[in-house]
């Protein structure tokens, strides 16, 4: 199958999963920033894009996180690494499910892992994933804690958003219009760092 043939039936599935949303000046620019180009990525790493495209479409390597207005397919810059840690990319499915004791939870994690849509992660890793789950958990529930609004419990917040911050990228316009609202990092972050202020440091 021909590059040109394999860039478009990417760009398609691309569209299916995330909408045709248009990328602006600045989303360009996030994505540039933050991500590497596929082909400049398997030029460096000794790979053929069109096998990786294949693979991508597949269901054997995640779909392009974006897809910049001239058509480059975004991709994360540890793309191989999770393929590289499991023993290559025939081993990837049930290395990647297996961190997960539900097996049906695995496989849902697997399939939001293909679908590229892992942006919210600085580095996609099962363990960053459940870390994330973790995390967001908590920082959803803090609020409902016996000593809420305490310097105690502020600390513990703020830890606990710290963590995730530290996590996450800063997201783009983009993301919110394909997610369809707010993205975690303005949920759990930004929000309860507004709503809660950092208790101050005894001097």
């Amino acid at each position: 199958m021909s590059t040109s043939v394999l860039r478009a039936r990417l760009a398609d599935r691309f569209r299916e999963v995330n909408g045709d949303h248009p990328m602006t000046p600045a989303d360009d620019a996030y994505v540039t920033a933050w991500y590497a180009e596929l082909e400049e990525l398997c030029a460096a790493a000794g790979r053929d894009a069109d096998q990786v495209r294949a693979l991508m479409l597949d269901e054997r390597l995640p779909l392009p996180g974006y897809l910049r207005s001239d058509g480059a397919e975004m991709v994360p810059a540890d793309l191989f690494g999770l393929a590289s840690r499991a023993g290559g990319e025939d081993r990837l499915r049930e290395w990647f499910v297996a961190h997960w004791d539900d097996r049906a939870e695995g496989e849902r994690e697997w399939a939001a892992y293909l679908s590229g849509q892992y942006v919210c992660l600085r580095s996609v890793s099962p363990e960053t994933i459940r870390r994330k789950d973790e995390l967001v958990a908590a920082i959803t529930a803090a609020p409902d804690e016996q000593d809420a609004g305490s310097p105690d419990w502020s600390r513990r917040l703020h830890a606990l958003v710290d963590e995730l911050d530290a996590l996450e990228p800063p997201f783009t316009a983009f993301d919110r219009l394909r997610f369809g609202g707010p993205v975690s990092r303005d949920v759990c972050i930004d929000a309860v760092r507004a709503r809660h202020p950092r208790a101050p440091v005894p001097s």
